[in-house]
Protein backbone atom coordinates (compact mmCIF):
# COMPACT_ATOMS: atom_id res chain seq x y z
CA UNK A 1 0.00 0.00 0.00
CA UNK A 2 1.60 3.12 -0.83
CA UNK A 3 -0.61 4.57 2.30
CA UNK A 4 -1.16 2.94 5.89
CA UNK A 5 -4.84 4.63 5.62
CA UNK A 6 -6.63 4.55 2.34
CA UNK A 7 -6.55 1.33 0.03
CA UNK A 8 -4.67 1.09 -3.34
CA UNK A 9 -7.76 1.04 -5.51
CA UNK A 10 -7.73 -0.62 -9.17
CA UNK A 11 -10.76 -0.25 -11.62
CA UNK A 12 -12.38 -1.86 -13.97
CA UNK A 13 -13.40 -0.53 -16.88
CA UNK A 14 -15.85 -1.81 -19.70
CA UNK A 15 -18.13 -1.25 -22.00
CA UNK A 16 -20.60 -2.50 -21.74
CA UNK A 17 -19.69 -3.91 -17.71
CA UNK A 18 -22.67 -6.28 -17.13
CA UNK A 19 -21.27 -9.69 -17.17
CA UNK A 20 -18.06 -8.83 -16.68
CA UNK A 21 -16.02 -11.42 -14.42
CA UNK A 22 -12.66 -9.15 -13.68
CA UNK A 23 -13.78 -7.55 -10.66
CA UNK A 24 -14.77 -10.84 -9.31
CA UNK A 25 -11.47 -12.42 -9.71
CA UNK A 26 -9.46 -9.88 -8.74
CA UNK A 27 -10.90 -9.64 -5.31
CA UNK A 28 -10.52 -13.18 -4.52
CA UNK A 29 -6.53 -13.01 -5.80
CA UNK A 30 -6.58 -9.98 -3.19
CA UNK A 31 -7.76 -11.94 -0.66
CA UNK A 32 -5.69 -14.69 -1.12
CA UNK A 33 -3.04 -12.43 -1.28
CA UNK A 34 -4.03 -10.50 2.22
CA UNK A 35 -4.00 -7.40 0.15
CA UNK A 36 -6.11 -4.51 1.33
CA UNK A 37 -7.10 -3.45 -2.02
CA UNK A 38 -10.29 -2.10 -3.23
CA UNK A 39 -11.60 -3.55 -7.25
CA UNK A 40 -14.50 -1.29 -8.55
CA UNK A 41 -16.14 -1.79 -11.91
CA UNK A 42 -17.00 1.36 -14.04
CA UNK A 43 -19.15 1.54 -16.98
CA UNK A 44 -18.03 3.45 -19.38
CA UNK A 45 -18.98 4.61 -22.79
CA UNK A 46 -15.82 4.57 -25.47
CA UNK A 47 -16.08 8.62 -25.89
CA UNK A 48 -15.56 8.84 -22.58
CA UNK A 49 -12.51 6.90 -21.82
CA UNK A 50 -9.99 9.81 -21.94
CA UNK A 51 -12.15 11.23 -18.79
CA UNK A 52 -12.18 8.03 -16.80
CA UNK A 53 -8.38 7.50 -17.48
CA UNK A 54 -7.60 11.07 -16.28
CA UNK A 55 -9.71 10.83 -13.40
CA UNK A 56 -8.27 7.73 -12.40
CA UNK A 57 -4.82 9.17 -12.48
CA UNK A 58 -5.93 12.31 -10.30
CA UNK A 59 -7.27 10.00 -8.19
CA UNK A 60 -4.29 7.52 -7.63
CA UNK A 61 -5.80 4.82 -8.66
CA UNK A 62 -2.85 2.08 -8.90
CA UNK A 63 -4.35 0.85 -12.37
CA UNK A 64 -7.49 0.16 -14.77
CA UNK A 65 -8.21 -3.25 -16.32
CA UNK A 66 -9.82 -2.88 -19.57
CA UNK A 67 -11.96 -4.85 -21.68
CA UNK A 68 -13.93 -4.68 -25.34
CA UNK A 69 -14.30 -1.40 -27.36
CA UNK A 70 -12.06 0.38 -24.12
CA UNK A 71 -8.39 -1.75 -24.99
CA UNK A 72 -7.79 0.39 -28.16
CA UNK A 73 -8.54 3.65 -27.27
CA UNK A 74 -6.73 3.20 -23.81
CA UNK A 75 -3.39 2.76 -25.66
CA UNK A 76 -3.38 6.39 -26.66
CA UNK A 77 -4.20 7.39 -23.10
CA UNK A 78 -0.91 5.84 -21.53
CA UNK A 79 2.89 7.60 -21.17
CA UNK A 80 4.30 4.50 -21.97
CA UNK A 81 3.50 1.01 -23.26
CA UNK A 82 4.85 -2.46 -23.64
CA UNK A 83 6.42 -4.14 -26.70
CA UNK A 84 3.24 -6.30 -26.64
CA UNK A 85 0.82 -3.53 -26.09
CA UNK A 86 2.42 -1.87 -29.06
CA UNK A 87 1.90 -4.07 -31.44
CA UNK A 88 -1.05 -5.14 -30.68
CA UNK A 89 -2.12 -2.01 -31.42
CA UNK A 90 -4.12 -1.93 -27.66
CA UNK A 91 -4.02 -1.99 -23.60
CA UNK A 92 -6.02 -4.39 -21.41
CA UNK A 93 -4.04 -2.95 -18.25
CA UNK A 94 -2.94 0.18 -17.01
CA UNK A 95 -0.93 0.41 -14.35
CA UNK A 96 0.27 3.12 -12.48
CA UNK A 97 4.31 4.44 -12.30
CA UNK A 98 5.85 7.73 -11.56
CA UNK A 99 5.70 8.97 -15.25
CA UNK A 100 1.77 7.91 -15.66
CA UNK A 101 0.20 4.62 -16.57
CA UNK A 102 1.92 1.96 -18.47
CA UNK A 103 -0.19 0.13 -21.04
CA UNK A 104 0.09 -3.69 -21.06
CA UNK A 105 -1.35 -6.44 -22.99
CA UNK A 106 -1.13 -9.93 -22.16
CA UNK A 107 -3.64 -11.16 -24.12
CA UNK A 108 -0.09 -13.35 -25.93
CA UNK A 109 0.92 -14.10 -22.87
CA UNK A 110 -2.05 -16.05 -20.99
CA UNK A 111 -2.38 -18.38 -24.58
CA UNK A 112 1.12 -19.62 -24.46
CA UNK A 113 0.53 -19.87 -20.61
CA UNK A 114 -1.87 -22.70 -21.19
CA UNK A 115 -0.88 -23.87 -24.62
CA UNK A 116 2.92 -24.72 -23.22
CA UNK A 117 1.27 -26.88 -20.21
CA UNK A 118 0.41 -29.07 -23.17
CA UNK A 119 2.70 -28.67 -25.99
CA UNK A 120 5.74 -26.80 -26.20
CA UNK A 121 5.23 -24.12 -29.50
CA UNK A 122 9.22 -24.10 -30.41
CA UNK A 123 9.74 -25.39 -33.92
CA UNK A 124 5.79 -25.88 -34.66
CA UNK A 125 3.67 -24.35 -37.49
CA UNK A 126 0.73 -22.20 -35.62
CA UNK A 127 -2.76 -21.43 -37.68
CA UNK A 128 -3.79 -18.36 -35.47
CA UNK A 129 -7.57 -17.44 -36.44
CA UNK A 130 -8.64 -13.79 -36.58
CA UNK A 131 -5.93 -10.93 -36.77
CA UNK A 132 -7.60 -8.62 -34.90
CA UNK A 133 -6.14 -7.03 -31.41
CA UNK A 134 -6.25 -10.51 -29.68
CA UNK A 135 -4.75 -12.17 -32.75
CA UNK A 136 -2.18 -9.47 -33.08
CA UNK A 137 -0.88 -10.48 -29.53
CA UNK A 138 -1.07 -13.91 -29.54
CA UNK A 139 1.04 -13.86 -32.67
CA UNK A 140 3.79 -11.99 -31.29
CA UNK A 141 3.89 -14.56 -28.52
CA UNK A 142 3.79 -17.17 -30.53
CA UNK A 143 6.73 -15.53 -32.97
CA UNK A 144 8.87 -14.79 -29.66
CA UNK A 145 8.42 -18.91 -28.17
CA UNK A 146 10.17 -20.19 -31.57
CA UNK A 147 7.31 -21.57 -33.65
CA UNK A 148 9.03 -21.58 -37.09
CA UNK A 149 5.72 -20.80 -38.84
CA UNK A 150 2.34 -18.75 -38.09
CA UNK A 151 -0.20 -18.98 -40.65
CA UNK A 152 -2.83 -16.30 -40.29
CA UNK A 153 -6.83 -16.27 -41.60
CA UNK A 154 -9.29 -13.65 -40.74
CA UNK A 155 -12.36 -12.58 -42.77
CA UNK A 156 -10.35 -9.31 -43.21
CA UNK A 157 -7.89 -10.46 -45.92
CA UNK A 158 -6.18 -7.39 -45.83
CA UNK A 159 -6.13 -7.11 -41.83
CA UNK A 160 -4.47 -10.50 -42.38
CA UNK A 161 -1.98 -9.49 -44.56
CA UNK A 162 -0.89 -6.54 -42.40
CA UNK A 163 0.30 -8.73 -39.50
CA UNK A 164 1.73 -11.04 -41.88
CA UNK A 165 3.79 -7.98 -42.75
CA UNK A 166 4.44 -6.98 -39.28
CA UNK A 167 5.52 -10.33 -38.02
CA UNK A 168 8.24 -10.46 -40.70
CA UNK A 169 9.78 -7.72 -39.87
CA UNK A 170 10.79 -9.69 -36.37
CA UNK A 171 12.98 -11.87 -38.28
CA UNK A 172 11.59 -14.95 -36.47
CA UNK A 173 9.18 -17.16 -37.62
CA UNK A 174 7.68 -16.67 -41.23
CA UNK A 175 4.11 -15.60 -41.55
CA UNK A 176 1.70 -16.64 -44.40
CA UNK A 177 -1.64 -15.84 -44.98
CA UNK A 178 -4.90 -18.40 -45.77
CA UNK A 179 -8.24 -17.69 -46.93
CA UNK A 180 -11.10 -17.24 -45.02
CA UNK A 181 -14.25 -18.77 -45.94
CA UNK A 182 -17.47 -20.77 -44.72
CA UNK A 183 -14.76 -23.33 -44.15
CA UNK A 184 -10.90 -23.03 -43.54
CA UNK A 185 -8.81 -25.75 -44.08
CA UNK A 186 -5.93 -26.39 -41.60
CA UNK A 187 -2.55 -27.43 -43.22
CA UNK A 188 -1.14 -30.19 -42.80
CA UNK A 189 1.71 -29.14 -41.11
CA UNK A 190 0.09 -26.78 -38.32
CA UNK A 191 0.20 -28.76 -34.86
CA UNK A 192 -1.53 -25.82 -32.68
CA UNK A 193 -4.51 -23.81 -33.67
CA UNK A 194 -5.52 -20.60 -31.83
CA UNK A 195 -8.51 -19.20 -32.51
CA UNK A 196 -8.89 -15.21 -31.32
CA UNK A 197 -12.43 -14.37 -32.72
CA UNK A 198 -16.26 -15.36 -32.68
CA UNK A 199 -16.87 -15.20 -36.39
CA UNK A 200 -18.42 -18.60 -37.60
CA UNK A 201 -15.89 -20.62 -40.00
CA UNK A 202 -16.00 -24.66 -39.84
CA UNK A 203 -12.28 -25.80 -39.44
CA UNK A 204 -10.97 -28.78 -42.38
CA UNK A 205 -8.53 -31.31 -41.59
CA UNK A 206 -8.25 -31.50 -37.99
CA UNK A 207 -6.31 -34.39 -36.49
CA UNK A 208 -5.60 -35.85 -32.81
CA UNK A 209 -2.18 -34.76 -32.32
CA UNK A 210 -3.01 -31.18 -32.75
CA UNK A 211 -3.69 -28.75 -30.14
CA UNK A 212 -7.05 -26.38 -30.47
CA UNK A 213 -6.91 -23.53 -28.46
CA UNK A 214 -9.80 -20.79 -27.85
CA UNK A 215 -9.08 -17.33 -26.41
CA UNK A 216 -12.59 -15.89 -24.87
CA UNK A 217 -13.85 -17.96 -21.92
CA UNK A 218 -17.38 -17.86 -22.91
CA UNK A 219 -17.10 -19.45 -26.42
CA UNK A 220 -18.03 -23.27 -26.78
CA UNK A 221 -14.76 -25.10 -28.61
CA UNK A 222 -15.69 -26.09 -31.66
CA UNK A 223 -17.73 -29.55 -32.23
CA UNK A 224 -15.50 -30.47 -35.01
CA UNK A 225 -12.16 -30.48 -32.67
CA UNK A 226 -13.82 -32.32 -29.98
CA UNK A 227 -14.55 -34.52 -32.60
CA UNK A 228 -11.36 -35.12 -34.00
CA UNK A 229 -9.99 -36.05 -30.82
CA UNK A 230 -7.65 -32.32 -30.39
CA UNK A 231 -6.20 -31.69 -27.09
CA UNK A 232 -8.52 -28.87 -25.92
CA UNK A 233 -7.19 -25.76 -24.27
CA UNK A 234 -10.67 -23.69 -23.04
CA UNK A 235 -11.14 -20.30 -22.91
CA UNK A 236 -11.78 -20.00 -19.43
CA UNK A 237 -8.27 -21.75 -18.66
CA UNK A 238 -6.65 -18.86 -20.78
CA UNK A 239 -8.53 -16.24 -18.75
CA UNK A 240 -7.80 -17.40 -15.75
CA UNK A 241 -4.07 -17.17 -16.41
CA UNK A 242 -4.22 -13.74 -17.90
CA UNK A 243 -5.86 -12.93 -14.53
CA UNK A 244 -2.64 -14.27 -12.50
CA UNK A 245 -0.58 -12.55 -15.09
CA UNK A 246 -2.54 -8.94 -14.65
CA UNK A 247 -2.28 -9.76 -10.87
CA UNK A 248 1.74 -10.17 -10.95
CA UNK A 249 1.81 -7.72 -13.23
CA UNK A 250 -0.16 -4.93 -10.68
CA UNK A 251 1.11 -6.06 -7.45
CA UNK A 252 4.42 -7.63 -8.43
CA UNK A 253 2.97 -11.00 -6.91
CA UNK A 254 1.96 -14.63 -8.19
CA UNK A 255 -1.40 -16.10 -7.27
CA UNK A 256 -2.85 -19.58 -7.48
CA UNK A 257 -3.90 -20.06 -11.17
CA UNK A 258 -6.14 -23.05 -9.91
CA UNK A 259 -8.08 -21.26 -7.57
CA UNK A 260 -8.36 -18.33 -10.57
CA UNK A 261 -10.11 -21.34 -12.84
CA UNK A 262 -12.31 -22.51 -10.43
CA UNK A 263 -13.76 -18.52 -9.46
CA UNK A 264 -14.16 -18.40 -12.99
CA UNK A 265 -15.95 -21.71 -13.25
CA UNK A 266 -18.00 -20.57 -10.45
CA UNK A 267 -18.76 -17.12 -12.14
CA UNK A 268 -19.91 -18.17 -15.71
CA UNK A 269 -22.11 -21.01 -13.88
Amino acid sequence: MTSPVLQDIVAVLASPAAGNPAQYLLERTLAAAGLDWQAITCDVPPDRLAAAVAGAAALGLRGCLLSGPLRAPALGLATSASPAATFAGGAGLLVRTPEGFTAHMTDGRAVMESVRSHLDPSGREVLVLGAGMSGRAVALEIALAGATAIVLADPDASRASALAGDLGTLGSATATTLDWGTAVTVPERVTIIVRTLSEPAALVGLRSDMLFAEVAAESVLPPEAVAAGCCLVRGLDVRADQAAIDFQTLTGLETDVELLRDALDEYLS
